[in-house]
């Protein structure tokens, strides 16, 4: 079923041609030091990285205990939290990574609709 649902996904990624091929994507994942859970929230994102995005990507992994500083700026209030910077607009995606659909839609890559 996971692996029927995930080609649905890549025809409508395809599809919807969000940007284009050449579109570099900046993010930022917040996670809160090396618990499971974080841990499961990188290799998550990672997955879907170099699926729909190989080449076109940079992921910054932010341990919310080592830069304070930086959580307040972007005033992250539960992790694990997802900022896609760039391409604009940006975006924030709550939670762990591991739907695939969820984590495409809420990078822009594919609408809710298609």
């Amino acid at each position: 079923m996971a692996q029927k649902r995930n080609r649905s996904t890549q025809k409508r990624f395809a599809s919807a041609g969000a940007g284009g091929a050449t579109e570099r994507y900046l993010l930022r994942l917040y996670v809160s030091g090396a618990t499971a859970r974080s841990l499961r929230a990188i290799a998550n994102l990672k997955v879907v990285c170099e699926q729909y995005l190989k080449g076109r990507y940079h992921l910054e992994v932010v341990d919310i205990y080592r830069r304070p500083a930086l959580v307040r700026r972007d005033q992250i209030v539960a992790v694990p939290t997802l900022i896609k910077k760039l391409p604009v607009p940006l975006r924030l995606l709550v939670g762990d990574p591991s739907r695939t659909e969820q984590v495409l839609e809420g990078l822009g890559l594919v609408s809710s609709t298609s």
